[in-house]
């Protein structure tokens, strides 16, 4: 008995309107002494508002389980991207009640704004939808859900607990992933930046020789096979397949730095994904390198179906390490997993020359035996500092340090470039558009 009146107690929430009554009546007691006309008024409606309140509470307990509500969420959350989430709630009260939802998300977003209020129907049910955007990769845990109920009265609430805890998984941005994919399929990634490149000659990897028709290129005629057949026919070429494009990511604490809630980490981490996802698309095999003071993951290039998957699972595991990269381990790590001239993507940062003497020997080798494309980031935090008006001698000097900054990152790319090294300098959040185009471009010229 205890247990059920300490179980009415605690979900048993007294509203405003019931304090308002009760000051009301109050109110009504203290002119009753100074004005005697008064009489039994204040008495009755005193008892009234308890009689109302007896009401209320019958009224929202008699229906054992009046309320049922769950939150819809996918399996797993994606990383930087907006993630929509949904709480069903259904009624059934044979009455109209106003109802607030509160769901307990993970402390990780720091938000304490899910809280719904709106109004159910006798026998309604509603989907209320937000959205979450995570900023870290891992475990997230989410709480109960709790859904406060008043009746038509609205002098007392009660309070509906639901056990909705689960964890939930952020993995990187699956989302960007399958936006560029379909995108991909539907040849309209120039929607979204990527450019179209002009092929330059003709891809070394024949398909078939087919009859002419107009608009062929002339010089793919096979004379021939047109002598064989009487007609015109023609070479038709494809791109070449099976290249092997690898993602080498640096761990190291160059990769700390956050931008926009996610670390340089992070956003290599999602545009690995999304350049290996589009490197499969174009029948090339995709692999992964992770690399800090010691060796991280390796997955071999390949293109099966469960490549993208695989590489997906080694991404989410990672995590920024506090020591520089070891530039020798990740050569013999090369020459040892690449059997073949391969795409190399090193995605790293740089924020002085000095950063990139102590491993260009090692680039300028690898360099040697395959396509290396180092990918590095430009600070627009530093960018935005050499823009703004220096205005005090504080001023020109933060100025002039963060324009030598910048222009040391142009250094870099032109030193790079002397060594026959390909680099892009890209903004965070044009990482992946500028990757894909760059990779788009290599294929198009036939470098890889």
């Amino acid at each position: 008995m205890k247990k059920v009146f300490g179980l009415f107690y605690t979900n048993l929430f007294l509203t405003r309107r019931i304090f308002a009554g009760l000051a009301g009546c109050a109110i009504f007691f203290v002119f009753s002494f100074f004005l005697p006309w008064l009489g039994l008024l204040p008495e009755l409606a005193f008892w009234t508002l308890v009689a109302l309140i007896l009401i209320d509470v019958f009224m929202l307990y008699r229906t054992a389980n009046g309320i049922f509500a769950r939150r819809l969420a996918p399996e797993r959350l994606s990383n930087s991207d907006d993630n929509e989430l949904g709480i069903y709630i259904e009624s059934r009260y044979p009455f109209n009640t106003s109802v607030a939802v509160i769901d307990e998300i993970p402390f990780q977003f720091q938000k304490r704004d899910i809280w719904f209020t709106t109004d159910l129907k006798p026998q309604q049910n509603k989907l209320l939808n937000y959205t979450l955007r995570p900023t870290k990769r891992g475990e997230y845990d989410f709480g109960d859900i709790r859904v406060y109920v008043e009746s038509p009265l609205g002098l007392i609430s009660r309070r509906y607990n639901f056990a909705q805890a689960e964890i939930l998984p952020v993995y990187p941005s699956f989302l960007q992933m399958r936006k560029y994919e379909l995108m991909a399929i539907s040849n309209r990634l120039n929607e979204i930046g990527i450019k179209k490149i002009r092929r330059l000659g003709h891809s070394l990897e024949f398909e078939q020789v087919k009859t002419y028709v107009p608009g062929d290129d002339y010089r793919t005629i096979n004379w021939k096979a047109t002598a064989r057949h009487g007609n015109l026919m023609t070479n038709s070429y494809t791109e070449e397949k099976s290249q092997h494009v690898y993602c080498v990511i640096d761990k190291s604490r160059a990769m700390k730095m956050p931008f926009e809630g996610l670390s340089l980490l992070d956003y290599a981490i999602n545009a690995s994904l999304v350049l290996s996802n589009v490197a499969l698309l174009k029948e090339d095999k995709a692999g992964l390198i992770t690399i800090s003071e010691t060796k991280g993951a390796v997955i071999p290039a390949g293109r099966r179906h469960s490549q993208l998957n695989k590489i997906l699972e080694v991404l989410y595991k990672e995590k920024t390490r506090y020591l520089e990269t070891n530039m020798e381990l990740l050569y013999t790590t090369i020459r040892g997993v690449l059997k073949q001239r391969s795409l190399v993507v090193f995605f790293t940062n740089y924020e002085s020359l000095s950063a990139l003497n102590r491993q260009l020997p090692y680039l300028k080798r690898i360099a040697k035996f395959h396509l290396l494309l180092v990918v590095f980031f430009e600070n627009t935090e530093l960018k935005k500092l050499s823009n703004e008006h220096a205005e005090d001698v504080e001023g020109i000097y933060i100025k002039t340090i963060a324009e030598k900054f910048a222009y040391d990152k142009k250094v870099i790319v032109k030193e790079l470039a002397k060594h026959g090294i390909q680099s892009i300098l890209s903004t965070p959040q044009d990482l992946n558009i500028n990757t894909i185009n760059r990779y788009l471009e290599l294929k198009a010229r036939q470098k890889i």
